[in-house]
């Protein structure tokens, strides 16, 4: 009796390691969609009253617990019973990101003066007492939910693939601790970088010089944060994404593997990364011009 509950601990203290490692996996490669996630959860909310913005926050939150809730059975339905469809899902996932990439710089590049008439207008609609903010929070967070359903079925694919061939039960258990904890990192994120200015401005109004140069340093340092996620989630698309899809190419993968190991771990390294950058922007490009293209032919049938 006692032997046979050493064994059943043992067993359970394996799954437990596998299931760590795989999740430490499993996170790392979903790091740049994470920061994705966050940069864009934290610009959606960016425009709502001070007092609402952690009521929205919170909204999305359970938004995208739902999401998760439809998305880790679905995901591992498609790895018992259609395992095949795995790499498919993490190409098109993959490709989605570098085109997401791309669509961005390309929003920003070209069609600058449309989004800063929109971002004002939007801001002319906050400030407004005249307007419902009941409905302008309920389509922000709209919104919000259908962008995280998209950013986090990229999120389950790679676990799922991370995870593919292992037991069942070290996959349920990778893929939901991945699922809330990257839907409790990047929420818990997003209420903090929100609430960065009121801090601020707390802080700043405090007695003592040191408590009001570290709010003013936090008022000065909060819209440049907002800035480098932003660049920083855009850079993480196109590495990631190009990755995915290096790798979904065996013999491309194979042959970027060996010249890294060949190069050394520095070069190397950095080689990796931007054969996966240089992948992921002309992969994104060639979607986007395409998305483009079959926009242009539907409006003129229309």
């Amino acid at each position: 009796m006692a032997t046979s509950l050493l064994l059943l601990l043992d067993d359970i203290a394996t799954v437990l390691d596998d299931v760590s490692i795989l999740t430490k996996v499993a996170a790392k490669k979903t790091a740049g969609v994470l920061g994705d996630d966050l940069a864009l959860n934290a610009q959606q909310v960016a425009g709502v009253r001070a007092e609402r913005e952690l009521p929205v926050v919170w909204a999305v939150c359970k938004g995208s617990l739902v999401n998760k809730a439809i998305l880790v059975p679905a995901a591992l339905a498609i790895g018992t019973w259609l395992p095949w469809l795995v790499t498919p899902l993490l190409m098109v996932g993959g490709a989605f990101l570098c085109f997401e990439g791309c669509e961005k710089l390309a929003h920003k590049f070209l069609h600058k003066d449309e989004h800063a008439a929109g971002t004002a207008q939007h801001e002319r609609a906050v400030a407004d007492e005249a307007v419902d903010l009941v409905a302008v929070e309920k389509e922000k967070i709209k919104g919000a939910v259908r962008t995280d359903f998209i950013l986090s079925a990229e999120i389950i694919a790679i676990t799922l693939g991370t995870v593919q061939g292992q037991p069942f039960t070290t996959q349920l258990a990778v893929l939901v601790g991945i699922a809330l904890l990257m839907t409790v990192g990047v929420y818990g994120l997003v209420a903090g970088i929100v609430k960065l200015d009121d801090a601020g401005l707390y802080l700043s109004k405090r007695e003592g010089a040191a408590a009001q140069a570290l709010g003013r340093g936090i008022l000065a340092t909060a819209p440049w944060l907002m800035k480098a996620l932003s660049v920083a989630g855009t850079a993480a698309m196109f590495l990631v994404g190009g990755g995915i899809l290096v790798h979904g190419v065996p013999a491309l993968g194979h042959a970027v593997e060996a010249w890294a190991v060949s190069a050394g771990s520095l070069v190397g390294g950095l080689g990796s990364m931007g054969v996966n950058a240089g992948v992921g922007i002309v992969a994104g490009a060639v979607v986007l011009a395409v998305v483009e293209l079959a926009k242009k032919l539907i409006k003129k049938k229309t």
